[in-house]
């Protein structure tokens, strides 16, 4: 039996191999079912952003230098919970779990640098509100998970998924 990617039931993206999570059981298919967890994710990465944000704007009013923090502390946040949501949800491989947290914290972290390049410019130099800079920026950062997840951080060798 094959599901709309072309894959084996037992044989997901990126040579991932166990039971289909949830999510697919309903969507049957496994680029959708990671929008739906991409959009719960960015819905909570989203909040905590915007608590540090308001946070750090209570703790230093009007100081540039917390963009950067509150960047940070979301960051750490949401990734903790993405995770879990990612790989019980979507790709639902067994094994290997901090092998996984720490291929996925890779992903995210090139994420996380480009988007301390991308934000804190728009917001120092060219005025933007750091939570509309954020939320524009969320589209690359979407595409670099999908690519970045499905091919990297819950990937089994040949070996692994005999």
């Amino acid at each position: 039996m094959t599901n709309d990617e072309g894959n084996s039931a037992d044989e997901a993206v990126g040579g991932m191999k166990g039971p289909d999570g949830p999510l697919l059981k309903l969507f049957k298919n496994r680029g959708f079912a990671f929008l739906v967890v991409g959009g719960i994710n960015t819905g909570i990465g989203f909040v905590w952003f915007i608590l540090f944000s308001m946070l750090f704007r209570t703790i230093a009013p009007g100081e540039a230098w917390t963009v950067f923090v509150v960047i940070a502390c979301a960051q750490v946040t949401s990734t903790i919970s993405a995770f879990f949501l990612y790989r019980r949800l979507v790709f639902r491989v067994t094994g290997h779990a901090w092998l996984d947290f720490w291929r996925f914290q890779l992903v995210y972290l090139t994420s996380f640098l480009l988007n301390l390049l991308v934000v804190p410019p728009l917001k120092l130099w060219l005025g933007w509100d750091e939570i509309v800079a954020q939320f524009a920026f969320t589209f690359v950062i979407a595409v670099i998970s999908w690519f970045g997840h499905s091919q990297f951080s819950f990937r089994r060798s040949a070996k692994d998924t005999q």
